[in-house]
Order: C-alpha cells, then sequence, then structure tokens
C-alpha cells in the first residue's frame, strides 16, 4: 500500500510539473498583457518609465525561462503569487473561492452519483421494458443536453416564472456574510446542485445499466436463478459487489467534469465559487491567478482518480498486483 501510494504522489508530482511547465508557456505566449490587466483602465495614462517600473516590479522584464524559474522558486516555497484582479494572494482567493465550490461540487456529486446508480439497476433488472427505454431515453436525453443552457432553463421557470428560489448568487444581495441563515443558503443552492448533478446522473445511470446487464447474463447467475434466487435478493447477494466498483470508479474519475461543470454552472447563477474566479481571471489577463487555479485543478483532479483506485484497492486486494488505470 505504501509503495502504491508513494508511486501515485511520484505521478502526481511530475504531472504538476508538465502541466506548469505547458500552462506557463501558453498563457506567457498570449496576447494578454500583464501591465494593462494590473492598471486596468488607467493602463493608457501611465508613462513608459512607469511601464518600466511595474513590469520590473513583476520581473516582466526578465526573459521567459527566468520568469518561469522564478515562479516556480516562489510555488515550491508556497506563494503561488498575488492575483492582479483581487490585488490578494493567490492561495487566500483559491482557499475562499474552493470553500464555496465545494458544497455546491459536493451536494452536486453525491445526488449524480446516488441517483445515477439507483436509475441503472431499475433499466437493468428490466431490461428491453418500458421502464428501461424510459430511463435510457431520459439519460440520453440529459448526457446530450449543456450544463448551462439546462442551468438557463431551470433559472428560467423556477427562479424568473414561479419565484420559488432566488435568480443567483450564494446569499441575498447586500445581506452581511455572517446574518445569512441556513435556510438562504440552502435556497440558493438548490438550482445550482441540481444544474450541476444532472449531468453525471446519465454516465453513471447508463454505465450502471450496462454493467448490471452483462452480470445478470453471467454464469454464475444462471447458476443462482437454477438454485432458486431471484428479484432483489438475487441482485443484493451476487449483483451489487459487481456494479458497484465500476460504478464507483467512473464517478471518482468524472472530478474533471464535476470541476469544468462548475465552472459554467456559477457563471451561469453567478455564484462565487472558484469557477466564477476562472472565468474573470481567464477575460481580464490574470496570470498568477489562472496558474495557480491550473495547478489546483490539476491537484483536485487527481485526487478523484487516486481515491478511485485506491478504494479498488481495498475492496479488491486482487488489483495490488494490476498496474493502475490512471
Amino acid at each position: 500500500m505504501i509503495i502504491f501510494i508513494l508511486k501515485k504522489i511520484a505521478k502526481l508530482a511530475g504531472l504538476l510539473v508538465a502541466i506548469s511547465i505547458i500552462s506557463f508557456t501558453l498563457i506567457s505566449y498570449s496576447p494578454v498583457d500583464p501591465v494593462r490587466s494590473y492598471v486596468g483602465a488607467e493602463a493608457s495614462k501611465i508613462s513608459p518609465e512607469q511601464r518600466k517600473n511595474i513590469e520590473a516590479y513583476w520581473g516582466l522584464n526578465q526573459s521567459k525561462p527566468e520568469q518561469f524559474m522564478l515562479w516556480g522558486k516562489a510555488v515550491l516555497q508556497g506563494n503561488l503569487g498575488n492575483s492582479l484582479i483581487y490585488r490578494e494572494p493567490v492561495a487566500d482567493i483559491i482557499s475562499n473561492r474552493f470553500s464555496a465550490s465545494i458544497a455546491l461540487m459536493g451536494i452536486a456529486w453525491i445526488l449524480s452519483g446516488f441517483f445515477g446508480f439507483v436509475l441503472g439497476i431499475f433499466a437493468g433488472m428490466n431490461e428491453d421494458s418500458f421502464i428501461d427505454r424510459f430511463i435510457k431515453s431520459f439519460s440520453f436525453i440529459l448526457a446530450s443536453t449543456p450544463s448551462f443552457w439546462f442551468g438557463l432553463i431551470m433559472l428560467m421557470i423556477f427562479a424568473a416564472w414561479l419565484g420559488w428560489f432566488p435568480v443567483g448568487l450564494a446569499a441575498p444581495a447586500g445581506s452581511i456574510a455572517g446574518e445569512v441563515s441556513f435556510l438562504d443558503k440552502t435556497k440558493h443552492l438548490v438550482l445550482p446542485v441540481l444544474t450541476l448533478s444532472i449531468g453525471g446522473v446519465a454516465s453513471i445511470a447508463l454505465h450502471t445499466r450496462s454493467k448490471l446487464i452483462e452480470v445478470l447474463n453471467s454464469e454464475f447467475i444462471r447458476f443462482a436463478r437454477a438454485k432458486g434466487e431471484s428479484g432483489t435478493k438475487l441482485l443484493w447477494r451476487h449483483g451489487l459487489r459487481n456494479i458497484s466498483l465500476p460504478a464507483i470508479s467512473l464517478h471518482f474519475a468524472s472530478f474533471g467534469e464535476l470541476f469544468g461543470g462548475a465552472i459554467l454552472t456559477e457563471q451561469v447563477f453567478s455564484y462565487p465559487g472558484l469557477g466564477q474566479a476562472v472565468v474573470r481571471a481567464g477575460l481580464g489577463g490574470d496570470v498568477p491567478l489562472l496558474l495557480g487555479i491550473t495547478l489546483f485543478s490539476v491537484i483536485f483532479i487527481f485526487i478523484g482518480n487516486f481515491l478511485a483506485d485506491l478504494l479498488y484497492v481495498v475492496i479488491d486486494p486482487r488489483m495490488k498486483t494490476k498496474p493502475s488505470h490512471v
């Protein structure tokens, strides 16, 4: 187990180095002007001397490799730099924003896994029936529906027309953070959570259905049926264990889709999470914040894959002798 974990840590280190080089290179040679991003609307009024002073302050007057080495050295010391837009340390922004996003992503992830698994079981247990065809059609429609479009429909129906939920944000506009009630926070979370979770339901449902049908057509299931087992007893004793591991692995591996979906969802609902910070950093050319969030997203997605592999090893010891799929 220790060797397994050490190998994963080594892979993560190599991945972070590779992503750092690629991200820094792409952003450095993009048309984004860091000085203009830092100064803002007053950029056209600064003199050439002031511009040189700003470039020297941020190290922009050095060569690209020297800039990367300085940035990499600071990152190794735990310093991700300061955001040009927010004028705060990048680590503080990521920490504050992620605390809001984790509630959204966590609840959406749990709901999509649970309902996707249940729908997949119902479809698999009733192959080629009306229930199976309905769940398959429903899942295909969900899988082909863009999350931002679904979010806009939810906003139009449940917020604008019916008025059941607030239009956006994480709390009532103008309220003080410490005075926002739990009920208000929950109301603001409902529509973003439904929007984010709906995409994950389809993949888990279709995957679970396919695996369950495959298991139910296997030899050992025929033998169990010959012994008189059927229905939920057959599913509980022989089906769940065989379909739960692939479903868990797939769901943990969906951290990347979850993070990408959160960016669109937070933008649609003006939810003040990490996804909205990514969009603002990209549009505003906030290079330190973009690089910081990129590294953080790599770690976040890697953790999802690592947990999937770890569960496989813990639940099925035979996987210890097999190479990892990550």
